[in-house]
């Protein structure tokens, strides 16, 4: 089967969770003896083609008033001309239809639509291919990804959002398949009308974290940790107001890049030298080098990978009871859950894994088992290819019963 795969960004250009996992599925897939194909967006104008890591990869300059993938936040109104572009952006069909037709697919995986927009669902359809979508985010619902404002989680679409997806869940009955990264981002997704008739699939995100040595305990103390974007949706603040409150003989590392507004702003809620902003860093270093990791998302984390390799690596991990976190994390079995409705439910869990050692190491023993299955990268790439091949049967088939009918009349 020859794949094109869709995303908005692809290595070196990361934004999060997402771009690990499609690069991991998309070198997988190709391992399997599949031919694997990249489009992503880039800052350059034009269709440009490249090798990463085995894989051929084109890069689209993007048809929008600035390129995203940057740490500096546009102004209100020139962000609000980038998301009513990005509503639907004909202009992005065009290298969308350049690659289709040089490449010749049997099938398109799609991944992020940010800068495509769902006109991408269009030109697929038009070719006459399947087209998987895979849900990471509620891009969808809400041209911020989040469904977080002001704030606050969105429990609804305001105004605005709506008129940004006006006929997109009508438009998303063209595609072939769905899949979700965690059950509760693809039944958030459909109840809103999202894919009519369309066969949903659940297939979490995986990582292939090997058994590693831990890195020695230091005396000295206990280490605290957060790695990921810094954002106020994230909890970021949040944290570090919880956690200097407490006024604990404990170390707290934050690892990861944001605007540089919202760096400037957690910066300068700091207030002693217990914290540190350590800046990007390698996960696996990163994570050995702590006690407890600590996820406080206050918008609903689709399902947040960075709990898996926590885990992994034999850490107790603190995280909100939102969003998709809460089917991998299991209250008092490898973690604690908090709540962004009762703040001080965070220094309560801080508060506990620093004084119960007993509760913290038991945590951490049990924190590996407990998300076996989702480091068994082989069984995330056969739900894939399952999923795929049926895809494309299904496809197929439909074009049959169309040509038939069409020989009939």
């Amino acid at each position: 089967m020859k794949i094109l795969v869709l995303h908005t960004l692809y290595s070196p250009h990361v934004g999060g969770g997402a771009e690990a996992v499609v690069k991991q599925l998309a070198e997988g897939l190709q391992r399997r003896g599949h031919e694997v194909v990249v489009l992503a967006t880039g800052p350059r104008e034009g269709v440009n083609g490249e090798q990463v890591d085995g894989l051929r990869v084109y890069r689209a300059g993007l048809h929008n008033l600035y390129w995203h993938h940057t740490q500096r936040r546009p102004q209100p109104l020139m962000r609000l001309g980038w998301h009513w572009r990005d509503r639907y952006n004909r202009d992005m069909r065009v290298p969308l239809r350049q690659v289709i037709e040089v490449e010749q697919p049997d099938l398109v995986l799609c991944h992020n639509l940010t800068g495509w927009s769902i006109s991408a669902w269009d030109e697929i359809h038009q070719a006459g291919l399947p087209a998987v979508q895979v849900l990471h985010d509620l891009y969808l619902l809400c041209p911020r990804d989040t469904m977080y404002h002001k704030g606050k989680d969105c429990a609804r679409q305001c105004g605005l959002c709506a008129a940004l997806r006006h006929r997109h869940a009508a438009a998303s009955a063209k595609v072939t398949a769905v899949i979700g990264v965690s059950r509760y981002l693809l039944e958030r997704v459909c109840e809103q009308g999202f894919f009519p008739g369309v066969p949903r699939h659940v297939v979490y995100n995986r990582c292939a974290v090997p058994v590693a040595g831990r890195l020695s305990r230091p005396d000295g103390p206990l280490r605290f940790g957060y790695i990921g974007t810094l954002s106020e949706n994230k909890g970021v603040a949040w944290l570090i107001q919880q956690f200097e409150a407490l006024g604990l003989d404990a170390t707290l590392d934050i690892a990861g890049r944001g605007k540089h507004d919202d760096e400037a702003r957690l910066a300068a809620l700091v207030t002693s030298d217990r914290v540190r902003f350590v800046g990007f860093q390698d996960a696996a270093r990163f994570l050995g080098g702590l006690d407890v990791l600590v996820m406080p998302s206050r918008w609903a984390e689709p399902f947040g990978l960075v709990a898996v390799e926590g885990c992994a690596h034999g850490l107790p991990v603190i995280a909100s009871a939102v969003g998709g976190l809460p089917e991998t994390i299991q209250h008092g079995v490898n973690g604690l859950l908090c709540t962004p409705e009762n703040p001080d439910s965070l220094g309560q869990a801080l508060a506990t894994l620093y004084h119960d050692q007993a509760l913290r190491e038991r945590l951490a023993h049990q924190a590996r088992l407990t998300i076996t299955p989702l480091l068994d990268m082989e069984r995330m790439l056969d739900e894939y290819e399952t999923i795929l091949h049926e895809s494309l049967e299904s496809s197929r088939s439909g074009q049959e019963q169309t040509h038939d009918q069409r020989v009939l009349a």
